[in-house]
């Protein structure tokens, strides 16, 4: 089995990589913080972690980090050697990654759908975009992970990682308000989601009553921002950044964090 190097072991990361090696893959990993390997076999440098693997995966938490922790190990890439960015960070970012690459070095985005408990039970949603023969390559790693969908070309899998988390952020923090609106007219919170969750957004009062999802507040502003888009989206990511003591709390905290205008 190919080695890899896995970069990145935030509250995703990790239980992700801990599956590669369960596997059997031989693996190096690396953190930004050190110390967070959990006895897996830590590097002390992304370059460091690269070195002599064949497939390398980076679970990084936006586009900034994504772009500065490439810097430190894309030029020691190897030819023949294939990167699987997991990020979310958007069609855009992942373009910028992928000028870098060198020569005879392949990418392939495939963020995640999914929360800590998917992650290390390997049932995520892996949106996986690239070139036919590298998504054939990087199918057996991602299988570990999840279920895989082949998105197309390369850009893809990022691209419908923004369509999806825009709907499900925008639709959850809509219907915060909808539940804020509901106490101001004298209808109970669980009330008004009971009713609602036996209509078509019970998929989104189950994401709301969620706990054990674990998916910060922060991040899912994050996503939105990635997505850009109109009003609606806009005006969603204000509401998620408005209460800053819930950034580090899973998205369904807004629910009740929301007060109706």
């Amino acid at each position: 089995m190919e080695k890899i190097a896995f970069l990145g072991l935030g509250r995703m990361g990790l239980p992700m990589a801990r599956r590669l090696a369960a596997a059997g893959h031989p693996l190096t990993v690396w953190n930004r913080t050190p110390g967070r390997a959990g006895g897996l076999t830590e590097a002390a440098s992304p370059a460091d972690a690269v070195a002599g693997a064949g497939v390398v995966v980076t679970m990084l938490s936006d586009p900034q980090a994504a772009a500065e922790v490439a810097g430190r190990f894309t030029a020691h890439l190897a030819p023949g050697t294939l990167w699987i960015d997991m990020s979310s960070i958007g069609p855009r970012a992942v373009a910028g990654l992928r000028a870098q690459l060198p020569g005879g070095v392949a990418l392939v985005d495939a963020p995640v759908l999914g929360s800590v408990g998917p992650a290390a039970g390997g049932d995520l949603v892996v949106y996986a975009g690239g070139e036919d023969a590298d998504l054939d390559r990087a199918e057996p790693v991602l299988a570990h992970l999840g279920r895989v969908r082949r998105c197309g070309g390369p850009g893809t899998g990022a691209a419908l990682k923004v369509v999806v988390m825009g709907a499900i952020v925008a639709s959850v923090t809509a219907l915060s308000e909808v539940v804020a609106v509901a106490e101001e007219l004298g209808v109970p919170q669980e009330e008004a989601l009971e009713v609602l969750a036996a209509g078509p957004l019970a998929g989104v009062v189950a994401r709301a009553r969620s706990t054990e999802s674990d998916f910060p507040v922060r991040l899912a502003a994050k996503d939105l921002a990635l997505a850009g888009g109109g009003p609606v989206l806009a005006a969603a990511r204000q509401v998620l950044l408005a209460d800053p003591s819930i950034a580090e709390r899973d998205l369904s905290a807004v629910v009740g964090a929301v007060r109706a205008g």
